[in-house]
């Protein structure tokens, strides 16, 4: 994955609350073991009908908006623990999603996937959205190192939470396997130093 510093976009507004891992990505599409292709099917049933055209008043099928970043109602990603849900917001060309609150399996499987979610206020959220409405090519800063998301049509910032670890492992790109590898010196010396003990 990428390293997350800073990202400035548009965005995708989906203003629905409770939207679960089964409507982000249907069961039928979790049979591949593999990452790819997924994003094709991000929002699959509400992105195409039954003869698999695009349905045209679904945001993801309108010409006004893309970017890097899903902007979602509150309580994103409920339902089943699914990781094929956060491969298919990452494969589709997202970086992170915001929203009032997230799951937390959902926002746990982001993160490890190299997706940021970030949790905002509901003020702060219903104005990006009224900004986003009336003018789709308003943008978003969001600043890891800060932990901070700027609505650049009116200049407010909020400040996010997000776990140290997983913070470090974004800005430098590194999944958990990556990150170990990172500090193999440090096990190996760790580790020499209790044989020692032992002897």
């Amino acid at each position: 994955m990428d390293k997350f510093i800073t990202l400035t976009s548009t965005c995708v507004p989906l203003p629905l609350e409770n939207v679960d891992t089964d409507q982000i990505i249907p069961a039928r599409f979790l049979k591949a073991t593999s990452k790819e292709g997924f994003g094709d099917n991000l929002f699959r049933d509400w992105r195409y009908d039954k003869e698999g055209k695009p349905v045209a008043s679904f945001v993801l099928n309108s010409p006004e908006y893309d970017g890097q970043i899903l902007v979602a109602g509150k309580n994103f990603g409920s339902g089943s623990s699914r990781e094929h849900a956060a491969w298919a917001i990452a494969g589709y060309g997202f970086r992170a999603v915001v929203s009032s609150f997230f799951a937390d399996i959902f926002k746990n499987n982001s993160l490890n996937n190299g997706l940021l979610p970030v949790v905002v206020s509901p003020k702060f959220l219903a104005e990006i959205f009224e900004t986003v409405e009336a003018n789709p090519k308003t943008t978003l800063t969001i600043n890891l190192e800060k932990q901070q998301i700027t609505n650049n049509a009116c200049g407010r910032s909020e400040h996010f939470e997000i776990n140290p670890y997983k913070k470090d492992c974004l800005l430098n790109a590194l999944d958990d396997v990556d990150y170990l590898l990172s500090r193999k010196d440090k096990i190996e010396a760790y580790e020499n130093k209790k044989l020692k003990k032992c002897d």
